[in-house]
């Protein structure tokens, strides 16, 4: 796992690749992002106790996202906040990336590339959530 900062040591991105698992659950991002990402790896007959989540009131002020690569491959460019380029990641499957603060774009790398997207809600629409930079 490896945490890609800008030059004021806030946190952009954290890179969470296919070697980086580790058997039980291991939650990646700690409880102060608006996204909370973990891995489970356990063996058969491991039970989880059922469980519902309570209805919390929360505050979440920006959109955080996590992309999980299942087949093929893409490019990850990270930006700091000011969308100044920090760097480039190549994403392959079972790797993942977690998108703090900052800026970032993507380009698929291989036909049939396949991903999932997963970020905090509710979403309320492109123009209010996201700035497009071409």
């Amino acid at each position: 796992m490896r945490k890609i900062n800008d030059s004021k040591g806030n946190l952009l991105c954290i890179v969470y690749k296919d070697e980086d698992w580790v058997e039980g659950l291991n939650f990646i991002t700690d409880n102060s992002l608006f996204i909370q990402v973990g891995s489970w790896w356990y063996q058969n007959g491991k039970n989880l106790a059922k469980h519902k989540h309570n209805i919390v009131p929360r505050e979440a002020n920006i959109t955080q996202e996590m992309v999980y690569v299942k087949s093929g491959s893409m490019l990850a460019t990270i930006f700091d906040q000011e969308m100044n380029f920090i760097e480039e990641v190549v994403l392959k499957e079972g790797d993942m990336a977690i998108m703090a603060y900052g800026g970032h774009g993507y380009k698929i790398l291989e036909d049939n590339t396949k991903i999932i997207e997963a970020k905090n809600g509710p979403f309320v629409s492109v123009e209010v959530d996201k700035v497009k930079y071409e």
